[in-house]
């Protein structure tokens, strides 16, 4: 895959080219309706001129394309908006998680244009055949992105564990991995990113940062910028958002929810810890508390039988559903005396079983936040749910794109 990856720099002292093209191309993406050449000088105090030649190398660079006028009255030609391109530069997104591989393309807008997932018990699984699994995926994906037009000029990868800046995963307890070179392994493989100047070719981060940025770019209008994204798979991650802005911590490692103890002297966890999150409210605990055994469940997810089985009234899940939102409660709570947040999404697998998690969960809120009684929580499923990482991984690399249009333009000049 030739997939290297490039830690960030000090930020590059652009040309005043570079820096209207930005400009123009970030108005243009953040207009809740297609902006006119007009519109975008009034916004941006660039003259008409400036605007218009700006204008011109984006739409040649397929970067923006010219929408239909909204119907006026009134004397004179209405004046066609500007929205992003649909075909051009795409990033792509991937997940390895415990039971599944994901592969996903994102274009400029923020569409998903391909998604694929592979389901597998990956544990067993070496993670140099692991991510060429991931890798078989991709170029599947990339093939269909170029019938489409795209072309995939940058990756984000989202693992389950803790990573450095330089793509190493030092620890992902759920799936037995230790000191994986991700990128060193990655790029064994034969290229299948386009190198852009200024987008890197591979990042590699926590899932649950992945999916919380998904969510944060995806979420209704009117939604709180400050959150708590939760994802519930095999085993649990978070990633926090304040302010409209990922919270990573000082070494980027933030959100191990999963590992927060809520029965101190409890169950023992791979983490080496005891009474973890996880082992009471994770996927899997979940499943033995409700009595199934994983042959059981269906062939897409055990969170599609726990809804099933919930919605049917069946005692066993709804009594184990109900002591993992507990436990669930339990720790958000902590959380949410610490930061003061007033949003918590459930994500992942927790999205589905959102209705019988929430209840538990608002009620230990309410009973452990010192603030609840006048400043209330909301406990909600995510947008995007399972998708959340493999689409917040390929969208981060489009809204690097869009920050940064020179290098693409660079390219295909």
């Amino acid at each position: 895959m030739s997939l290297t990856h490039a830690p960030a720099g000090a930020v590059r002292q652009g040309s005043l080219r570079e820096l209207n093209l930005a400009l123009v191309l970030g108005r243009i993406a953040a207009a809740d309706r297609p902006p006119s050449r007009a519109d975008l000088a009034t916004a941006t105090g660039l003259t008409r001129a400036t605007v218009s030649a700006v204008v011109e190398d984006l739409l040649a660079g397929r970067l923006v394309s010219e929408s239909d006028p909204a119907p006026r009255s009134g004397a004179g030609r209405p004046a066609r908006g500007l929205v992003l391109a649909d075909q051009g530069p795409a990033g792509l997104g991937l997940e390895v998680n415990v039971d599944y591989l994901a592969v996903c393309v994102v274009d400029l807008a923020g569409q998903v244009r391909h998604r694929t997932v592979h389901r597998a018990d990956l544990r067993p699984v070496a993670p140099a055949d692991a991510l060429a699994r991931l890798v078989e995926m991709a170029g599947a994906a990339r093939d269909d992105a170029a019938q489409h037009g795209l072309t995939l000029v940058g990756a984000a990868l989202a693992v389950p564990g803790l990573v450095d800046d330089d793509g190493l995963v030092r620890l992902a307890p759920n799936l037995g991995w230790r000191d994986v070179p991700v990128p060193a392994l990655l790029a064994k493989h034969p290229p299948l990113i386009e190198q852009v100047p200024g987008i890197p070719a591979l990042t590699v981060d926590n899932e649950a940062n992945l999916a919380a940025l998904g969510e944060l770019h995806s979420q209704p209008p009117g939604c709180s910028s400050s959150f708590l994204h939760i994802s519930g798979e095999v085993g649990i991650g978070a990633g926090i958002v304040l302010d409209g802005a990922l919270f990573r911590g000082v070494r980027g490692w933030s959100g191990e929810i999963g590992h927060l103890p809520v029965h101190p002297e409890g169950r023992p966890c791979r983490c080496g810890g005891q009474g973890c999150l996880e082992q009471y409210a994770g996927q899997e605990a979940i499943v033995s508390a409700a009595g199934l055994a994983r042959a059981e469940l269906p062939a897409d997810t055990a969170t599609a039988r726990l809804a099933e089985l919930a919605e049917a009234g069946d005692a066993d899940a709804l009594r184990a559903l109900h002591d993992a939102g507990t436990a669930l409660g339990v720790a958000v709570a902590g959380v949410v005396n610490l930061l003061d947040l007033d949003t918590v999404v459930l994500g992942g697998g927790y999205a589905a079983l959102a209705p019988w998690l929430c209840p538990p969960v608002l009620a230990e809120i309410d009973a452990r936040v010192l603030t609840a009684a006048w400043s209330p929580v909301t406990v909600r499923p995510s947008t995007l749910g399972a998708e959340a990482a493999a689409v917040g991984a390929a969208g981060s690399v489009a809204r690097r794109i869009v920050a940064q249009p020179v290098g693409w333009l660079a390219r295909s000049g």
